[in-house]
């Protein structure tokens, strides 16, 4: 589908990912006119384009959005398929009305009479917008990539799908994060010689502890809603762990750990510690940035381009954000965690419209 002209719509969500999808659910019920703006062909696309074997950290029966549990046996960890096609049936079991192919390339106005604008289409009128256009952000790929020659192959995590697509058997990833430590381990068990380089040591969990799932234990002591403004959130924060996929595994499967890459030249990368190798491919597993520049509305963006806010709501008036990293605690991006988040924000958005 796509939108036509609206006269003032209550809310209009851009994203259909699990937290615009969320939101929806508590919009719908409480009677908004709302709209779900998606900019790719189908609900569950930045999903579905992840990584093969890439599988998510918490089990089956943490993964539900409201009013439709996740399908599976509990303990289980579904895969990025399984995921990307749950939002697809959650968009329709609820009868949300998402618009697919629909990119938003400029926000404007002020509350009470924002204007969204996209490449074909005519603008859309809302009382109030809300940004929920993901964690990821755009894939970011340091600069020092530059002095690579063409004959290495890079690619992002982001691209990545599985060892069948890189090039040759010497393989450096960049980046020592969850993305990193998975993708180095696949590597090495499909017969690459890799390297893994990380800028700061993270400290690895398990994904079971005591006989219970990691989730279990976030979930049970309150961790999980711990909120990234307070004392114990700020040191939650500073110490994301790498969950799952432990050093030890890597060591056995070979893979080399090298310190924060410093440079790259014609085939080779140079780390901190002084010493250097050749390399066929490079993974950047190097994480995302959020580029909100399409907001053109005063005091909405910070410095560097990004949407400020506290809890999800930014400095403009009507304007908010949704499903970010630690936007208000550790689950606020995460599938069946957002929907808290979400139930807030509807309930905001209801009094405002009132």
């Amino acid at each position: 589908m796509s939108p036509a002209t609206y006269e003032h719509l209550d809310v209009a969500v851009i994203g259909a990912g699990q937290a615009g999808l969320a939101l929806g659910y508590y919009l719908a019920k409480a009677g908004m006119s709302f709209q779900l703006l998606e900019a790719t062909d189908k609900v569950g696309t930045s999903w579905a384009h992840r990584w093969d074997s890439l599988r998510l950290f918490t089990p089956v029966q943490y993964n539900s959005l409201p009013g439709f549990d996740f399908p599976g046996e509990p303990g289980t960890h579904p895969g990025k398929d399984e995921v990307a096609d749950y939002l697809a049936t959650y968009a329709q079991r609820h009868a949300l009305p998402v618009h697919l192919d629909t990119r938003v390339t400029r926000l404007n106005g002020a509350a009470g009479d924002f204007r969204l604008c996209f490449a074909s289409r005519e603008p859309l009128r809302a009382r109030a917008v809300v940004v929920a256009t993901g964690a990821f952000g755009s894939p970011f790929v340091p600069s020092l990539a530059n002095g690579l020659d063409p004959q290495v192959l890079q690619v992002h995590s982001e691209d990545y799908r599985n060892p069948s697509q890189l090039r040759g058997d010497n393989v450096a990833v960049v980046g020592g994060g969850n993305s990193g430590f998975q993708i180095a381990l696949e590597l090495a068990n499909h017969g690459k010689r890799v390297s893994l380089s990380e800028g700061a040591r993270l400290r690895s969990l398990p994904q079971r502890l005591l006989g219970r799932d990691l989730f279990w234990w976030l979930t049970t002591t309150g961790l999980i809603g711990a909120a990234g403004s307070s004392r114990l959130g700020h040191r939650l924060r500073a110490n994301e762990p790498i969950i799952g996929t432990s050093r030890r595994n890597l060591r056995r499967a070979a893979v080399s750990f090298r310190p924060r890459t410093v440079e790259a030249h014609t085939d080779r990368l140079a780390f901190e510690d002084g010493m250097d190798i050749k390399v066929d491919t490079v993974v950047w597993a190097t994480g995302y940035r959020h580029d909100d520049t399409w907001i053109e509305i005063p005091g909405a963006l910070n410095e560097h381009g990004v949407l400020t806010n506290q809890d999800g709501v930014t400095p403009v008036e009507g304007l908010y954000t949704l499903g970010r990293p630690w936007q208000r605690d550790r689950g606020s991006s995460l599938l069946g965690y957002v929907r808290r988040d979400a139930e807030r924000l509807a309930h905001r958005l209801v009094r405002q419209a009132s």
